[in-house]
């Protein structure tokens, strides 16, 4: 398929930082067996991805500013544009030798995001939006599931872990869910679970507490895909990180069993 110009930019910038990333990757799968473990070669690698992403999408599109996740907030002369990239989503994923791991690149046009790319290296599945042209997997066109009952439906969340996310409440949003739905699943990739809704392979997604980089792309692929995704509690989704997402039943009926829990 013919990509703009944009996009052509994103994905040769995402596909050089994902070859990086999968030889890195066939190194923890040996380094699993040491003592030391693979912890801090997945650092330099999560940095040396955020670099090369940086250095690509700075040359392509001069001035534009850029957040990223190891680098945090790099200001640029284009007030208007700013990157905002995850460059290994799924880090305990990647740790574990899990091949669910994704490169997260959006970009934001005075406070809006316009186009979003999630690219996975392990399984070379690419997934590309534009505001206004569609959401696509490699050539595919992606549209949301279209089930209207909950009981039908398969609803990926996130879980509270080491340092981070309330566990209660945790626990009351699972129990009020569990009995609703078909099945819940929990893959550890923000990025990847917003693109799988997107996708129609789940019908639905909700997390709390994420930055903004792990939800910039999969805000552009959901709305593209005919979906709905926002605040749990109606705010400000980058700033907030309290996401939920699906068609616009399953986005519905999924804050009027979440939202009033906490």
């Amino acid at each position: 398929m013919l990509h703009s110009a944009l996009m052509n930019v994103m994905v040769k910038a995402a596909r050089r930082a994902g070859r990086s990333l999968k030889r890195d990757f066939g190194e923890v799968e040996n380094l699993q067996v040491s003592l030391k473990g693979p912890a801090n070669f997945v650092s330099l690698a999560d940095k040396r991805a955020e670099e090369m992403l940086y250095a690509d999408l700075s040359k392509a599109r001069p001035g534009y500013g850029f957040i990223g996740e190891e680098g945090g907030i790099r200001e640029g002369d284009d007030k208007t544009h700013t990157w905002i990239v995850d460059p290994l989503d799924g880090t305990t994923n990647f740790l574990h030798g899990i091949p669910q791991f994704a490169i997260s690149i959006g970009l934001q046009r005075e406070g809006q995001m316009i186009a979003g790319l999630i690219y996975n290296p392990a399984n070379e599945e690419l997934y590309m939006a534009e505001k206004g042209k569609g959401a696509f997997m490699n050539d595919s066109r992606l549209r949301v599931a279209g089930r209207r009952q909950l009981n039908d439906c398969v609803i990926a969340c996130g879980l509270p872990h080491i340092g981070r996310g309330d566990f209660q409440l945790s626990q009351r949003e699972m129990a009020a869910l569990q009995p609703k739905v078909a099945g819940l699943r929990r893959f550890g990739a923000a990025s990847l679970d917003m693109a799988a809704v997107a996708a129609g392979r789940f019908d639905g997604y909700w997390e709390r507490n994420l930055s903004s980089w792990d939800i910039a792309a999969g805000i552009v692929m959901i709305r593209e895909a005919g979906g709905v995704v926002g605040d749990i509690h109606g705010g400000d989704l980058l700033k907030t990180g309290n996401v939920v997402c699906g068609n616009e039943y399953v986005h519905g009926e999924l804050v009027k069993i979440i939202k009033p829990l906490g």
